[in-house]
């Protein structure tokens, strides 16, 4: 069995244009002489890899603390694409994938709306890009708006350096920030070992 952290640091991470940056200081600190360290930090809660929620494009979608647990939990394929994905190619992919989909395109992997209408009607739950939005600029919130309204989680910013095309195991549960439109997450991809 293999793990691959797909996680940025949440620190380090580069944060959506317009977004407050990621700040972080320590209260206590054993280089001051305190007894231990202590640190606090601000951010938005779509810096680094994080999930996003139907509530953040559909004020009537489910919050974070309202999502199925399973949706973040599964069977997920992995595919190379390049650029932007449109309704035929996810037609094309589909019969291919799981009901978790992870796209990987050297932090260029966007869906069209066009594609978030055929994924809205299949049974997908989950999708994850590589890149700092599921959607390139000029299809943002249509394509948002359209799989939050199916009710479809999306997984963005992610680290897919070294995991090849297929099949694995993922895990990526949200902090619970139960109100919110979305949260950090740590996410994993398992590699099932062959044989005994």
């Amino acid at each position: 069995m293999k793990f691959y952290d797909i996680s940025r640091d949440t620190i380090t991470s580069k944060v959506y244009k317009g977004d407050p940056d990621t700040q972080y200081s320590f209260i206590k600190s054993t280089d001051n002489g305190d007894m231990y360290n202590l640190s606090q930090f601000s951010m938005c809660s779509h810096a680094g890899t994080h999930i996003d929620a139907p509530f953040h494009f559909d004020e009537d979608g489910k919050k974070i603390g309202e999502m199925r647990m399973s949706q973040f939990y599964g069977k997920c394929t992995v595919v190379t694409i390049e650029g932007i994905l449109t309704g035929e190619d996810i037609e094309r992919l589909l019969p291919h994938c799981n009901k978790r989909i992870i796209f990987h395109s050297n932090s260029t992997a966007y869906l069209s709306f066009s594609a978030a209408q055929v994924l809205s009607d299949s049974d997908v739950v989950l999708v994850g890009t590589d890149a700092i939005s599921i959607a390139p600029d000029f299809d943002e919130a249509k394509t948002h708006q359209t799989l939050a309204r199916a009710n479809i989680a999306v997984l963005e910013n992610l680290v897919l350096n070294g995991v090849k095309d297929g099949i694995y195991t993922l895990c990526a549960f949200p902090l619970k920030l139960s109100s919110l439109e979305a949260a950090p997450c740590r996410a994993v991809l398992i590699e099932e070992g062959k044989g005994f």
